[in-house]
């Protein structure tokens, strides 16, 4: 399943974060994803929720739908 798949207030576990294009992968752990981690759907925004509120730890970080396909989870 994808990060953004994910419903509001569904908690998940990384299992692999892509490379994606242009070092998305690399920018993605510069940010804080790293397998292993918590992630907890916190909401999209409006005009068809194209960004995403996720919650990575105990760090809220605002995505993009295209950069959350990038992370792959599994369900808690």
């Amino acid at each position: 399943m994808k990060l953004h798949e994910l419903r509001p207030r569904q908690r998940a576990r990384v299992r692999l974060i892509s490379a994606g294009v242009d070092g998305l992968g690399i920018k993605l752990r510069e940010i804080g994803f790293s397998e292993g981690d918590e992630v907890e759907m916190i909401g999209a925004g409006p005009f068809g929720g194209k960004t995403l509120a996720v919650r990575l730890n105990r760090t809220l970080i605002a995505l993009r739908t295209g950069e959350a396909s990038n992370i792959e989870v599994d369900l808690e």
